[in-house]
């Protein structure tokens, strides 16, 4: 007989694509696969393969302002009404959670129903939201180690890897292909919402300040807003700079392979892909993040020796313009983070969290 699983995520790529990635290996094992997230997910969901797809209310607690609060709680208790509903019609076997406020009615009605459930970390550090549900889930899969809990989650803990999505499994078979001397130079560039606003602002000024010879060579790859493209394009055909900007790449696995360098946030998807996917980066972390989970997350592959993070403070037009000539004078120094990066990955993450699933719903069967 066919195991449900209610997976539940925030409307962003980095939340959705793990959720995604084991929702496939799942239906490949014989589950059937439903998803709780809000709105967002219309851009980032695309493709999903869950037999439904149920819209949850929610909001992100931000500040102390009452009415704030107040319209945050009358949310998230409208978001629980609604979740209730779903698992007490769907009764799933386990219910796993990608982190997002989004996350947090269908993990608590999980907690209160007695239905199995797994939290799964992408971060460096644990989200807020997973905080507050980790005390009530069955078990903590991590992408990376986490030494700073306390004892009652660190029990919990299995460190599975992020998931990936299959695009990006298919995309690490194309090798890293590193620039010719004097032959074009495929820069790609993303940040998410938060991200291509500063990338914007930072990449034309910086490309202008590259010397000419060294700035025919650059084919660029960019993700802009929408409100943000025609100024960024206008920029580089004025530079004579050959560049693509589009505000999403459905493709982007393969414009990462394709890329003999990356700039870009250090989300924790962006970070398991560039890692999968052997690619060389400068990451820029969100700054002012309250858990500095980007930095975190840098840091796993800075150690690896696999991508250079520079603040965001620090990264002015002229930093980034030194960099850049940098590395597109020192190839071996590209191809040489390129295999460092690669020796981080975890492609099988995948298969390690649908075990885990399939693991806690067999607990959960032998219980009398």
């Amino acid at each position: 007989m066919s195991k449900t699983v209610l997976l539940t995520a925030g409307g962003t790529g980095g939340h959705l694509f793990p959720a995604q990635a084991l929702a496939g290996e799942l239906i490949r094992r014989g589950w059937t696969v439903e998803l709780a997230t809000d709105e967002r997910a219309d851009k980032y969901g695309e493709g999903f393969p869950a037999r439904k797809v149920h819209i949850i209310a929610s909001a992100t607690i931000r500040g102390r302002n009452p009415l704030a609060l107040a319209r945050t709680a009358y949310r998230l208790l409208r978001g629980t009404i609604q979740a209730r509903s779903v698992i007490r019609a769907l009764k799933p076997d386990v219910v796993a959670g990608f982190g997002g406020y989004p996350t947090f009615p269908p993990m608590f009605v999980a907690r209160l129903t007695g239905t199995p459930s797994i939290l799964h970390e992408a971060n460096g550090v644990m989200g807020r939201a997973n905080r507050l549900l980790a005390r009530g889930v069955s078990a903590i899969a991590t992408s990376v180690p986490m030494d700073d809990l306390p004892p009652e989650l660190a029990a919990k803990l299995v460190e599975t890897g992020n998931p990936v999505r299959e695009a990006v499994l298919n995309a690490s078979e194309i090798f890293y292909t590193p620039p010719e001397p004097d032959g074009p130079f495929r820069l790609l560039v993303f940040g998410g919402s938060q991200g291509a606003r500063f990338f914007s602002d930072v990449l034309p000024p910086a490309v202008e300040k590259l010397d000419p010879e060294i700035r025919a060579r650059l084919r660029i790859v960019q993700q802009c807003r929408p409100e943000d493209m025609e100024r960024v394009q206008a920029a580089y055909d004025g530079l004579g700079v050959q560049a693509e900007c589009a505000p999403f790449f459905q493709d982007m696995p393969q414009r990462i392979a394709q890329a003999q360098l990356v700039i870009c946030r250090s989300g924790a998807s962006s970070v398991s892909e560039l890692s999968v996917l052997g690619r060389p980066a400068i990451l820029v972390p969100l700054p002012g993040a309250i858990d500095q989970d980007q930095a975190a997350n840098a840091k796993v592959l800075e150690k690896a020796g696999g991508a250079w993070p520079i603040p965001q403070a620090d990264l002015h037009p002229q930093r980034l313009a030194d960099e850049i000539g940098r590395f597109m004078k020192t190839s071996e120094m590209l191809v040489e983070a390129a295999r460092k990066a690669r020796s981080v990955a975890r492609p099988d993450a995948v298969q390690r969290l649908a075990d885990l699933v399939e693991d806690i719903a067999h607990k959960q069967g032998e219980r009398p």
